[in-house]
């Protein structure tokens, strides 16, 4: 289970980004956050695995408050919780089965780590993630000859070498087109329903939220002011969110 207690969040002490927000999600929970720019969605999911330090409030994943944890400790829990960025995250000029290996980084040394090397397990690990995302035909091709949707979906494939209990997505599909979109969510869902895996989402189409989600959280001004089934939001609620 993930837990967020009074979390409050600021990046120049004087204006708030979260302000006092209190959540909880189950493991196998698929969520949706929207809200406009500004509404502090990225901030809540950097959060989660401590990309950013709230400067007040505690963050439990599995009952521990990952907050006072040390360095060590810290790094063992964020092998749990894998993050998907907007802008892919890949070395371009890397093939994609070395930018999914990249997953499995958290399992090793620092001397593994810095001279990449990998052993038997990681190599099916990371076959099995790009079978998984369809992209198994690819591993050997660079990163910069795919498609915009292929570099996502080979993203997701890395979080999934990680072998990760959470998936954090920060508008995984902002930069794709609605047709590219419905696939990466469509390989989200089958992710999150066949591992099990509790993912949230920064959305900023509301529309594939409704579809996809079925929790859906929105945010304005740090400020949850709905969190509910997607069924259940309305238009009224969502003009008061994007007003």
């Amino acid at each position: 289970m993930l837990k967020l207690e009074n979390i409050t969040v600021s990046y120049d002490g004087k204006a708030l980004a979260v302000d006092n927000i209190n959540l909880e999600i189950d493991q196998g929970e698929f969520v949706g956050i929207i809200g406009s720019s500004g509404s502090g969605k990225s901030s809540i999911l950097k959060t989660i695995n401590l990309l950013v330090r709230p400067i007040k409030g505690k963050v439990y994943v599995d009952d521990v408050d990952i907050i006072g944890l040390k360095n060590s400790q810290l790094r063992t829990i964020r092998r749990s919780i894998g993050f998907v960025f907007q802008d892919y995250n890949l070395i371009d000029r890397s093939s994609v089965l070395d930018n999914v290996l990249v997953g499995r980084l958290g399992y090793k040394s620092s001397f593994k780590s810095i001279f990449g090397i990998f052993n038997d397990e990681d190599y099916e690990s990371a076959s099995k993630a790009l079978r998984q995302v369809g992209l198994g035909e690819k591993m050997f091709e660079r990163a910069d000859q795919l498609s915009g949707g292929q570099k996502q979906r080979v993203s997701i494939a890395k979080t999934l070498c990680q072998n990760p209990k959470i998936i954090l997505a920060d508008e995984p599909v902002a930069s794709l087109d609605i047709s590219t979109s419905k696939i990466i969510m469509e390989y989200f869902k089958t992710i999150n329903e066949k591992n099990n895996i509790t993912i949230l989402i920064n959305l900023h189409d509301v529309n594939l939220a409704k579809r996809y989600c079925d929790r859906i959280i929105a945010l304005k001004k740090g400020k949850i002011l709905y969190d509910g089934k997607a069924g259940d939001l309305s238009d009224e609620l969502l003009n008061k969110i994007y007003q």
